[in-house]
């Protein structure tokens, strides 16, 4: 079991060992700090953003895992200390066969039930759990990722002490404030226990690979949910090469092929199933014997709303084309505003990257610097973005640093951009835009004018004749105008949208034909003209 005095001595330990002792002192005030916390001498050196990552390492899975998902905060955090989180490994020494046969018994029974032979040497190793080859009964190659012994209770304590030390920071550092700690470690926290569940990381791989089964190009392993648990997963065993290892795999498959497939792959994923792989780093991405691309581990996962991803869709688009009164437009559709003080800086700033950007060749560009110095000027003007924006603008660089790995002429905003500008019109045509086309009309058409509603009130209780002035029956007419308006307005309205849909095709598809496009977009702008002149007032 897992201590928690003796765990906050650990923690203590660790952060004054590399210059950190005055956290704690802010936070826990005391005269006079015991040896074992200060500062080693070795390390002192060294820059305060290593020092920062070295710390984390050192604190074990549950800080590694919250620096991990921090390294796609780079609208909040300076980037030298992203360069360095983004360093940050979670592998670490693996544990002996015999201290996790426990949990493949608790789980399947004596291995000689099931299986005929298990490799007692891990052939990978996480913070979290190490995975084991083994060979079924029936001849299926498969592997087992079993959980850490004590792991749970390590990180439930660490989440303890994690929750207490965010409400301590905001109450004694108050510039800490708006990043607000607390929201952060409580998010934090939900994803930690998440990643524990290990029926959760087989569901996510089964609904990636349900979403991609229309691409021949990518495959995902089976589960075996007979033999699985929560701290164990038996999955199908898929040989293959690593993504970036380039060299090898040049001799055997089209490098471009590769990098199209696997960068088309996470496209739809983020921005048509809204379900996408939240890790893709080289070692979890395969290329096996038949050139598929293999999704590997799924614990961490980016799930998007269908109107947050249409909004994300404009967003990036926006960011990609240049189009800066959209991106403004879309972040206020989010809740996030932008100081009218700050607007023309900000649209001059974005300009600047456009321009300095527009002609690059592919060699000279990089995709993720260009997200960084974006992500610097959101930061400078105080805008933050959600988390789960920032975990798709991670994939989406991560996936296309992976591509021009692949193949130096990638261009991602060249495969991007058409993708985008389909999705953006295709989405006015989605189910979720015509709902909300027509709820805005039934909310229209049921704002009675509020003179209307008083006057009734006044007549039917006797008091008209005392109340009623001729201001209000000015007002009383105007409602009334206003409201025949409405209603005319608001069914030619719904005859257009009736149109719209009609006309709309049923499939999913957005790569469909422009001339449908055109046509109704034409009718839908109608529509939307007539919906805005529902929203003017009367003249006085």
């Amino acid at each position: 079991m897992v201590n928690r005095l003796t765990r906050y001595a650990q923690i203590a330990r660790i952060l004054s060992k590399y210059g950190f002792g005055i956290v704690l002192q802010e936070l826990y005030p005391e005269n006079r700090r015991p040896d074992f916390l200060k500062k080693d001498p070795e390390i002192e050196s060294d820059d305060v953003y290593r020092r920062i990552r070295l710390a984390i390492e050192e604190l074990g899975p549950t800080f590694v895992k919250l620096g991990q998902i921090l390294s796609v905060r780079r609208d909040v955090l300076p980037a030298p200390l992203i360069q360095e989180l983004q360093m940050l490994t979670d592998k670490v020494k693996t544990v002996p066969y015999e201290d996790i046969q426990d949990v493949i018994q608790e789980t399947c029974g004596v291995e000689d039930e099931f299986c005929v032979f298990v490799d007692h040497e891990p052939i990978a190793g996480a913070s979290m759990s190490q995975v084991h080859k083994a060979v079924m009964t029936d001849g299926s190659d498969v592997v087992f990722k079993v959980q850490r012994p004590d792991i749970r209770e390590l990180i439930e304590v660490d989440l303890t002490i994690l929750e207490n030390l965010a409400e301590r920071a905001e109450n004694a550092l108050p510039y800490l404030r708006p990043f607000n700690p607390v929201g952060l470690i409580e998010e934090y926290s939900k994803q930690m226990r998440k990643e524990l569940d290990f029926v959760l990381d087989g569901k996510n791989a089964e609904t990636v690979a349900l979403n991609m089964k229309e691409m021949p190009g990518v495959k995902v392993p089976k589960i075996y949910w007979e033999h699985s648990g929560t701290r164990l997963l038996v999955l199908e065993y898929i040989e293959g090469i690593r993504i970036d290892d380039v060299d090898t795999l040049r001799e055997k498959y089209d490098l471009k092929k590769l990098a199209d497939v696997g960068f088309e792959a996470y496209l739809k994923q983020v921005f048509i199933d809204g379900f996408f792989h939240g890790d893709p780093h080289p070692g979890n991405l395969l290329v096996n014997e038949e050139g598929q691309i293999v999704f590997l581990d799924f614990g961490m996962v980016g799930i998007l709303r269908p109107e947050r991803r249409i909004s994300y869709t404009k967003i990036f688009y926006a960011i990609i084309s240049n189009d800066i009164d959209m991106l403004i437009d879309t972040l206020a559709e989010l809740g996030i505003k932008i100081d009218p003080d700050d607007i023309e800086n900000f649209k001059d700033e974005m300009y600047v990257i456009y321009k300095q950007t527009e002609n690059y060749k592919m060699d000279q560009f990089s995709f993720g610097d260009t997200m960084n110095t974006l992500t610097s000027i959101l930061q400078r003007y105080k805008i933050v973005m959600p988390g789960s924006f920032m975990l798709m603008i991670k994939v989406i660089t991560m996936i296309g640093d992976v591509g021009s790995n692949l193949d130096p002429e990638f261009d991602i905003i060249g495969k991007t951009l058409p993708y985008l500008n389909k999705l953006v019109i295709s989405s006015v045509f989605s189910a979720e835009s015509l709902d909300d086309a027509r709820q805005t009309v039934t909310r229209e058409l049921l704002g009675f004018p509020k003179a209307f509603r008083r006057f009734l009130e006044n007549f039917s209780s006797g008091r008209s004749r005392m109340e009623v002035t001729i201001p209000e029956f000015r007002e009383l007419n105007d409602g009334v105008e206003y409201l025949a308006q409405k209603i005319v307005y608001s069914v030619l309205a719904v005859g257009f949208m009736i149109s719209v849909a009609l006309i709309a095709p049923t499939c999913t598809n957005p790569f469909i034909e422009w001339q449908g496009y055109l046509l109704m977009g034409g009718l839908t702008g109608l529509a939307l003209t007539l919906i805005k002149l529902l929203s003017l007032r009367p003249k006085k």
